[in-house]
């Protein structure tokens, strides 16, 4: 039997409504998907407490202000807070890109603004996609004037070294001090701060503590659909 024969096309016409038929019966039997605007906020997804800060971190974030007394020390703060970007093309893509990655540590001046940025990078175990994000942060922050300092977790900066690293940021951003006469427009140079490389040490012991770690800024990096994954790398 020919295709030009009068009945292939109704045989052609009854097999794709059989099969559309089949396709229904099965979809029916599968129990309804919930849209994700009907998922309760608290029960879909259960929140648990996390600290805001690793160990790695905090010790940075006591060694900033110790080495830094003049200036202002921020954590976690999520780059859409504090860059603007032109609105010329899409601000979801480029919140998905980078404005939703956190910053570890924030160095800003007493007027809050951000002289540097302060990224905590493990020893071990950085992925490839992560680091490529972190990479693309980095240059982000760069073209926007801010400084970069990439720490790792495992040999944190003392006092005095982090003061030689973040030179530029103290004149710039450390607000004067009291005037040795009303008349002087020159500012007070900073007190130095005494070496405090094992002061840190020997703290509090729950400090130490790793139970209840925050969850990393780049921790859905992993959980990035295949396409959206390739789409960030660009």
């Amino acid at each position: 039997m020919g295709l030009t024969d009068p009945i292939a096309p109704l045989l052609l016409c009854a097999a794709v409504m059989l099969t559309l038929m089949m396709w229904r019966r099965r979809q029916g039997a599968r129990p309804p998907a919930k849209r994700l605007e009907d998922l309760d906020t608290v029960q879909a997804w259960q929140p648990e407490a996390a600290r805001v800060l690793t160990v790695a971190e905090r010790r940075a974030y006591d060694l900033l202000h110790q080495a830094l007394p003049g200036l202002l020390v921020l954590a976690q703060v999520p780059l859409s807070r504090f860059l603007r970007v032109p609105s010329r093309n899409s601000h979801a893509e480029w919140m998905h890109r980078v404005g939703s990655l956190s910053a570890d540590l924030l160095v800003c001046n007493a007027g809050s603004r951000v002289l540097a940025v302060i990224d905590i990078r493990p020893a071990t175990g950085q992925t490839e996609r992560s680091r490529r994000r972190h990479e693309r942060m980095a240059r982000v922050l760069k073209a926007a004037g801010i400084e970069v300092q990439v720490w790792s977790e495992d040999r944190l900066p003392s006092a005095a070294e982090i003061r030689a690293l973040l030179g530029n940021v103290l004149q710039r951003g450390a607000a004067p001090v009291a005037q040795a006469r009303p008349t002087s427009s020159k500012p007070m140079p900073l007190i130095p701060v005494a070496e405090i490389e094992e002061l840190l040490m020997h703290g509090d012991a729950a400090a130490q503590d790793t139970s209840f770690e925050p969850v990393a800024s780049a921790f859905f990096d992993e959980m990035e659909p295949p396409r959206a994954a390739a789409r960030a790398a660009a």
